[in-house]
């Protein structure tokens, strides 16, 4: 499907490294790998605010024998970012992303790129940088972050901006929470979930006096359907529950789940925060197909009961979004990966939604996508 508006409007030469929380700190050169996967709101000024993540790398990661790592160390809310060289006989570095070490028991890896999160104001449309707001930037502060801060997604639910995280360090793998009262000015609440559950999105609106949230934990054990199910064992999008948004419980329904009936959700996750439409919750969502070591990631879409967000109203196989190979042509130098779109923020246009994606893993993507495109056929 064509869209009215389709197009990149961040990518990594509107980031001003100067500016980075990482700049004087390493002695050696950083460049932009992407900025990509932007959380998205709209502000009280009617404009709207896309939380980029920056993966700010290494420009030569491998030297003397060795590739390197970035970690910010140091005490609580202060520290340094500091190199960590790993021997290169250790290292498998076929994925441009991480690394994987061998010699232990279970997959351990480090990242070729430490990230942070850039506030850029945007106007009421989405297609315009109004102002870029490095001194909100949001930068790893605590140990569990010191491999970085991805990928976040921002709900309003009443009066407050709620925005998820996910934190990366050795200790765990966690999503944390953010608060603010206006968009642009952040507080660290708390790690809200542990180990390997990403991809936390919270809806935007309580169903009765409970916040829920979409969350996404992995594993490499999954127990199989019974033969002939219409479900594919492996990751699925589960649901929770909190009376505060801090402290959350897991819904004993499943919630959204790989279809035997495609590849392309061999393995899933959560997008967009859930919206109430007339219809129920509008949810947009990522499926992966195999292919080589990324896979392809695509947008999906589903829309679930207003009461009970375990029920599933409507949904397609086809997907809402794909990779657009000719929108990231001019930005073919920096291409490390392709066939991945991410969608991770989702704002009301009037006649249309603005949906926020990161497009190979490089640049933000905007769309506009026709509110009839999920009216009921």
């Amino acid at each position: 499907m064509s869209y009215s508006v389709d197009r990149l409007v961040i990518t990594p030469h509107d980031v001003d490294l100067s500016r980075s929380p990482l700049a004087g700190h390493l002695d050696a050169e950083t460049y932009v790998l992407g900025a990509f996967n932007p959380g998205l709101t709209r502000l009280a000024n009617g404009n709207l605010l896309a939380m980029v993540r920056v993966a700010e790398a290494l420009r030569q990661p491998i030297r003397d024998g060795h590739v390197h790592a970035i970690r910010w160390e140091g005490g609580e809310g202060k520290g340094r970012y500091v190199l960590d060289p790993w021997p290169l006989e250790h290292a498998e570095t076929a994925d441009p992303r991480k690394f994987l070490l061998r010699g232990g028991g279970w997959r351990i890896m480090a990242l070729t790129s430490l990230s942070w999160l850039l506030p850029v104001e945007l106007t009421p449309d989405g297609l315009e940088i109004v102002k870029t707001h490095y001194d909100r930037a949001i930068a790893p502060a605590y140990d569990f972050q010191c491999y970085g801060v991805e990928d976040a997604r921002i709900s309003r639910v009443g009066d407050r901006y709620l925005m998820t995280t996910c934190s990366v360090s050795p200790e765990r793998h966690s999503t944390t929470l953010y608060s603010s009262p206006d968009g642009l000015d952040w507080t660290f609440e708390a790690i809200v979930l542990d180990h390997q559950n990403k991809d936390m999105l919270i809806f935007e609106g309580l169903i009765g006096d409970q916040y829920w949230a979409q969350t996404r934990p992995l594993g490499d054990l999954y127990f199989a359907y019974p033969p002939g199910s219409e479900w594919r064992a492996g990751p699925s999008i589960n649901l929770a529950h909190s009376p505060d948004a801090l402290f959350w419980k897991p819904w004993h329904k499943p919630g959204i789940r790989p279809h035997a009936a495609t590849v392309a959700t061999a393995r899933m996750g959560g997008g967009a925060p859930p919206i109430l439409t007339d219809d129920g919750w509008l949810t947009l969502w990522h499926g992966v197909e195999p292919k080589e070591i990324v896979g392809i990631y695509r947008t999906y879409w589903s829309v679930l009961d207003r009461d009970d967000p375990s029920i599933v109203v409507r949904t397609e196989h086809q997907p809402l979004l794909e990779a657009a190979p000719e929108l990231t042509r001019p930005l073919e130098d920096l291409m490390y990966v392709r066939d991945v779109v991410f969608t991770t923020g989702i704002a009301d246009g009037g006649d249309h939604y603005i949906v926020a994606s990161g497009e190979a893993d490089l640049a933000c993507r905007i769309t506009h996508v026709p509110k009839t495109r999920f009216a009921q056929q």
